[in-house]
Order: C-alpha cells, then sequence, then structure tokens
C-alpha cells in the first residue's frame, strides 16, 4: 500500500496556528457582534424607556401629557422613531392620553415573537392581533394609578437600526486574512531552517555539496542550524584529513616494506659475494694440502679482504637500522663542528683515510650544532672516505658557506671527475652503484652516501648533490644551530 503523503513542516506549523487564530478571532468576531446588538437594542430601550419616564414625569408633576406628546411627535419626525406609539392608561383600563393608534392596555393580548438582550436584561418583540410586530416597552407610575406603553414598530427602517452595520464584518474578515497571512509569513521564516536541514541532510546523505549556510535567518533556530552544518563540515574536513594522512601512512608502511625488502634482498646479495669468496679460497686450500705457502698467504689475504668487507657491510647495515628505527633514541647535545672536523684532520697522518688527496676545512671558531657526535663524525668521514675512493681528485674540501638563525650551511667537494647526471638521483639510494665492479673492487658496500643522507635527516637537516662546474662533486647540507632549546 501506497504510504500517506506527509505534509511538510511549514504547514504543519501553519496550519494549527492558523486554525487556533480563526477560533480565537471568530469567537471574538462573535462576542464583538453579539456586545454591538446588545448595544444597539439597548440604546431603543433607553429611548422607549426615557419616553416613559418623560410621561410618568410629567403625570407626577400634574402636567398636561398632551403637549409632551406633541413636541415627542415634532422631534422624532424623521427618523426612526417616528412611528413610536405612546399609551397612558389608568389602572381601570381607561386611556387618558395617546400618540398614535392606542395600545390596547391588556399586554396579555400581544403575542410574544422573539426576545432581544440588552445586557442585563431582556426585551421582548411582541405582535398584536393584527401581526403588527413592535419593540416594546411598559413602565408603572410609583403609585400604581397609571400605566404608560410605548412601542415601536419592527419595521426595516428599526431592524436597520438594529443590525451591526456590513463594514464592521468587512474589517473583521480583513483583520482575519491578515492575521492568516501573518501567521503564514512568520511560520515560514520559523520552518525555513527545517527545510533547509532537511536539503541539508539529503545532500550530505547523497554526498551532495550543500551552499546554503547563507541562507538560514538570523534568529536563534538559524544560528543552531548553521552551527550543525559547520560541525558536519568540520567533521567531513577531519575525515578527509584522516583519510588522507592514512593514505599517506599506508602508502608510507608500504614503501618501508619495499625498501625493506630491497634492502633484505640487496643485503643477501651483498653477503653472498664475499662469503663465496670466503668458501671458494678455503675450500681451494683444504682441497690442495700441498699448496705451496705463497699461494696460501695470497689466498688467505684475499679471505681476509672479503671479511672485512663483510664486516663493514654489516656495521653499515647496523648504523641504517639505527639511523631509520631509532631516531627517538638518538641522544643529541652541542657538537663543536671546528673541533669535530680538525680532530678528523688530524687523524687523517694515522688512519689515511684521505688516501692521497688533500683535505681541507674553513669553519670558523664556536659552530656549534645540535647533533651526535658520533654521527657526525661517521657523515664527515664517509663523504672523505667516499671522495677518496671514487673521485679521482687531488682535494677535499669542507667548509661553511652560509647560516641562518636557525641552521648553518655546509659544502664537501672535491675536485674530481664528477659524475654523470643521469646517477645524480641515485646517489643517495641503498646499493646504489655508478660502476659496479670498481665499487666492489674498491671495497664498497653501497651504503656509505645513504648512511650520510639518513645521518643529515635524522639531525633535522637537509643534503643535495650536484657536479661542480669547475669539476668534481658537491654535497650541501644543513644541520640545525644549537640554541639551548634543542
Amino acid at each position: 500500500m501506497a504510504s500517506r503523503r506527509r505534509i511538510n513542516y511549514h504547514w504543519q506549523l501553519f496550519l494549527p496556528i492558523a486554525l487556533c487564530l480563526c477560533i480565537v478571532f471568530g469567537l471574538i468576531i462573535w462576542y464583538q457582534y453579539k456586545r454591538e446588538a446588545e448595544y444597539r437594542a439597548e440604546m431603543l430601550t433607553m429611548q422607549l424607556d426615557l419616553i416613559n419616564r418623560r410621561v410618568l414625569k410629567a403625570y407626577n408633576s400634574d402636567q398636561d401629557v398632551r403637549p409632551l406628546n406633541s413636541f415627542l411627535a415634532s422631534y422624532f419626525e424623521g427618523s426612526a422613531y417616528e412611528d413610536v406609539r405612546i399609551s397612558v392608561y389608568q389602572n381601570d383600563g381607561r386611556l387618558r392620553y395617546s400618540l398614535g393608534t392606542p395600545l390596547p392596555f391588556d399586554t396579555e393580548s400581544f403575542t410574544v415573537v422573539d426576545y432581544i438582550s440588552t445586557g442585563d436584561d431582556e426585551r421582548k418583540v411582541v405582535s398584536d392581533s393584527l401581526g403588527a410586530v413592535y419593540f416594546l416597552a411598559t413602565s408603572r407610575s410609583s403609585d400604581g394609578y397609571v400605566e404608560v406603553l410605548s412601542a415601536l414598530p419592527f419595521d426595516a427602517e428599526v431592524s436597520d437600526a438594529l443590525d451591526v452595520d456590513s463594514m464592521v464584518w468587512l474589517v473583521m474578515m480583513a483583520c482575519i486574512l491578515m492575521t492568516v497571512f501573518v501567521s503564514y509569513y512568520f511560520t515560514r521564516r520559523l520552518s525555513r531552517s527545517v527545510t533547509l536541514l532537511k536539503d541539508f541532510a539529503y545532500r550530505a546523505a547523497t554526498g551532495g555539496h550543500f551552499t546554503g549556510i547563507d541562507k538560514f535567518p538570523k534568529n536563534e533556530l538559524g544560528d543552531i542550524s548553521r552551527e550543525i552544518v559547520t560541525l558536519y563540515r568540520e567533521r567531513e574536513n577531519a575525515v578527509d584529513q584522516i583519510r588522507r594522512e592514512r593514505k599517506v601512512a599506508i602508502h608510507a608502511i608500504e614503501e618501508k616494506a619495499r625498501v625493506t625488502r630491497q634492502m633484505s634482498n640487496n643485503i643477501n646479495h651483498e653477503i653472498k659475494t664475499p662469503v663465496g669468496i670466503v668458501r671458494g679460497y678455503l675450500e681451494s686450500i683444504l682441497g690442495d694440502p700441498d699448496m705451496d705457502a705463497e699461494t696460501r698467504t695470497r689466498f688467505l689475504e684475499r679471505m681476509l679482504s672479503n671479511i672485512d668487507r663483510l664486516t663493514n657491510l654489516l656495521n653499515d647495515v647496523s648504523t641504517m637500522t639505527r639511523l631509520e628505527n631509532g631516531t627517538d633514541k638518538i641522544a643529541l647535545s652541542k657538537v663543536d663542528m671546528y673541533d669535530l672536523v680538525y680532530q678528523i684532520d688530524y687523524d687523517m697522518g694515522a688512519n689515511n683515510l684521505a688516501g692521497e688527496m688533500q683535505f681541507s676545512f674553513d669553519i670558523p671558531l664556536d659552530c656549534y650544532v645540535s647533533g651526535n657526535y658520533g654521527l657526525l663524525n661517521g657523515m664527515i668521514c664517509g663523504l672523505i672516505r667516499n671522495a677518496s675512493m671514487y673521485s679521482n681528485g687531488t682535494k677535499i674540501c669542507l667548509k661553511l658557506i652560509s647560516e641562518s638563525d636557525r641552521f648553518y650551511m655546509f659544502a664537501f667537494f672535491d675536485n674530481g671527475m664528477g659524475v654523470p647526471e643521469e646517477h645524480i638521483p641515485h646517489l643517495f639510494e641503498r646499493f646504489y652503484r655508478v660502476d659496479n665492479g670498481r665499487s666492489r673492487k674498491q671495497g664498497g658496500t653501497g651504503l656509505g652516501l645513504p648512511i650520510v643522507r639518513s645521518t643529515v635527516i635524522t639531525l633535522g637537516g637537509t643534503i643535495s648533490v650536484h657536479n661542480r662546474s669547475t669539476g668534481g662533486l658537491e654535497f650541501i647540507f644543513s644541520l640545525p644551530k644549537w640554541t639551548g632549546e634543542n
């Protein structure tokens, strides 16, 4: 069965209010009409009672009533009271005076056809034996000797005098229509917020975009509606932000898993090479007990070289793992870069870190950075080692090139042959080699520059690399200043 058509909120609000207002105004109109009719009847009755009192006053003063009757006849001429009839009877039924056709003394001969309320009393509308209808008023003198009867024929002129003016009805109907219109207008304004909220709810449910927030009225209901829409939008923005962050986090996790798998595969490959070489030399030595001493010594030296290579690889892997997974566990302290580089330069005579190349530095005294002494020492040594092994240059230099409120900017460069441009974007990738054979032959692990980059980023800096126009490779890196708040 089809569901009933639901009346919208505006009509649900307007119809009861309009009905109540119409009922209230109807009662007011009915009461006002009743009061107006009573007032008009009372004015008519008061006029007849006034005539009776004037007649009784003349009687009590022993005055002749005839001049009064003549005055009343001339006074009411041309008015609604022109046909008024006045009869004065003695208590024995004898007629003393009369204006117009005498009225019957016996009022019981009249037939009551209606009662007209005049406020606190009711007046009779009677008819005589001939069917004439009158508005009747009777009064008796204080001594009971005289009774005055005054009657006004209930003709069209008197009926018009009793009826309420039609203009009153028009004014009342206009007031009702105005009230209904005003109630319609204000209930529409009150329901506008609900209508807009309904539209908003529908668009929110169907994924549409709601643009009517400025259409809400400037009242409490409109304020509440705007708050609801604003809260919903903030919630949607928060959900969208969470979705984006979740997507980024998932991508980061997937990327980290991919890098981990790639690194595991590369480590597996890098480990297999020296292990395979060592195994081959061991098998050769064990398989030939009569091998001469010189050959055995050469094999053992090569085994030691590959074991050193394997050790360096494991140390570099350990350093990379520490940098990537233990960032929050790395202790930061105040590091004097001049003192650190000076010590590295001083130790080169013993460890031959730069090989045949000449190392120089230009760093001012009291150049303090926020970092870890061991990591920074390893990073600088890694850059020097990389230049000495692959640059084919004669000079290496490290210097401070600029500073800001928060960072020092350093440049590390050599005067070697540089790197082909297609390899520049990949230099910081794990196990990436420009020349695989040459790199392995010189004992490189493929993790030197990735460790340098991870160190700088872990300490809060940045690093980039490019070929120098005058030849050689240049690394530009920044390190945060030590401020005491680090």
